[in-house]
């Protein structure tokens, strides 16, 4: 066990049953409460009054504050009372809140770069548990046997010689550098999707290639800081290449056409679309491997960029977002054809989806069979909320209109003759 954990649990332990110990638990209540007011004050105040924009810095320090708060009163009361006594607990106690602000600095971050989900959970009960068991394992004396075990297991990579804990602050090194490239990332794209000036597809690729680019770096940085030989990642960029070229194409595809989606405009945020003649609905999300499209029902469908790339996609609101929709009417023929033209734009007129302009437009179709044809045209503005609703209302409003002027609808009729025909009195009975 390490020399000066091994005196801080023996001082801990002679502490037990003396004022010293009461001294020391006093220290730690006090700075505590204190704690625990001035976050509470403070998380007031970011309720209360604070801009909107200062909310996220002053959030990450209310995180860290109960304990960074605590810890400096301890710190304090410590050095007071190294003078007198023992403090092996305020050692101790130190220890334990530098690990509390650190996993709640770390969870922070990690809830604004991920969204709620399994995986969110999942990583902070990870790092949550790999940051306290680092803790007990150097508060136990053990993690300096540990480490030294991890540099005794040696092996080659080619010509370099490396070790466990190598390769372990390697990786730790790369998760810290990737940490920071995508909070920065985060940042930096909710600026840019506030930037209306911008265009939205601009801004979508721009964040996308500002995160692969901070990605990249990231990764570099981690490994030159961990030692390791960035001649080493041509042997792997090599096998990237060939696994693109072979497992990967559709892959690799699919993240192409979507570059090429949104620099070409031609399909944007909050677009109507018709994929494959059967998925009609909103554009909500447009990213590098595909497109999410919500349907009227509330389904969301994710449809791959290659294939609206390789496929014929209707645009709705490609140049305008105002769309036409058609009703048919049937009225009889003894109907004032006047009247109806007027009662249809009237009550079209009335409806308040329906524009003004283009205004509505009603037309006599044809002559058919059981009556006359009528055409009603109007335009929306908001197709994405769907043409049924619409319609109802539409049909139910010429229904009273018809009946009120007494226009009748016809229903299909037919005439039945039958030619010679025998009268049962004519019928001989030949027996």
């Amino acid at each position: 066990m390490n020399n000066e954990i091994f005196l801080v649990w023996q001082e801990t332990i002679q502490d037990i049953s003396t004022p010293a110990a009461l001294w020391q638990l006093g220290i730690i209540v006090i700075a505590a409460s204190v704690a625990w007011l001035i976050n509470g004050a403070l998380r007031g105040y970011v309720m209360r009054s604070a801009p909107e924009n200062w909310r996220l810095g002053i959030g990450s320090i209310n995180r860290v504050l109960f304990p960074l708060s605590t810890l400096i009163i301890i710190l304090i009361g410590k050095a007071i009372l190294t003078h007198w006594q023992h403090t092996s607990m305020l050692h101790l106690a130190s220890r334990l809140l530098i690990a509390m602000a650190v996993i709640r600095l770390i969870v922070y971050g990690i809830r604004y770069i991920i969204s709620p989900g399994g995986l969110l959970k999942t990583l902070e009960n990870t790092i949550s548990a790999l940051i306290w068991l680092i803790l007990a394992l150097h508060l136990s004396g053990l993690l300096p046997e540990i480490i030294q075990t991890l540099k005794d297991v040696e092996f080659n990579i080619g010509k370099t010689n490396v070790n466990l804990l190598v390769i372990l602050q390697a990786l730790l090194t790369i998760f810290a550098t990737i940490f920071v490239a995508l909070w920065i990332s985060r940042v930096m794209e909710n600026k840019l999707m506030h930037a209306t000036h911008i265009n939205m597809n601009m801004r979508v690729v721009m964040s996308k290639v500002l995160r692969i680019a901070l990605m990249f770096i990231a990764i570099m940085i981690g490994l030159s800081a961990a030692g390791l030989d960035l001649t080493l990642l041509s042997v792997f960029g090599g096998a990237l290449g060939v696994g693109l070229g072979f497992g990967l194409q559709r892959i690799a595809s699919n993240y192409v056409s979507g570059f090429i989606l949104l620099l070409d405009k031609s399909m944007q945020i909050g677009d109507i679309v018709t994929v494959e003649d059967k998925h009609y609905g909103v554009i909500t999300d447009l990213r590098t491997r595909y497109l999410v499209l919500k349907k009227l029902d509330g389904t969301q469908v994710i449809v791959p960029n290659e294939l609206l790339i390789i496929n014929s996609v209707i645009n709705h609101s490609f140049t305008d977002r105002n769309s036409r929709v058609l009703l048919d009417v049937q009225v009889a023929y003894e109907s004032d054809l006047e009247l109806v033209l007027n009662l249809m734009k009237k009550v079209a007129q009335e409806n308040a989806r329906v524009l003004v302009t283009p205004e509505p437009v009603a037309t006599i179709k044809a002559f058919a069979e059981s009556g006359v044809d009528m055409n009603l045209s109007i335009w929306i503005a908001d197709p994405e909320n769907g043409q049924l609703a619409l319609k109802s209302e539409i049909y139910l409003a010429l229904w009273k209109a018809f009946k009120q002027h007494g226009i009748s609808i016809p229903f299909p009729q037919r005439e039945l003759r039958m030619l010679n025909a025998i009268a049962p009195e004519n019928t001989v009975d030949k027996n």
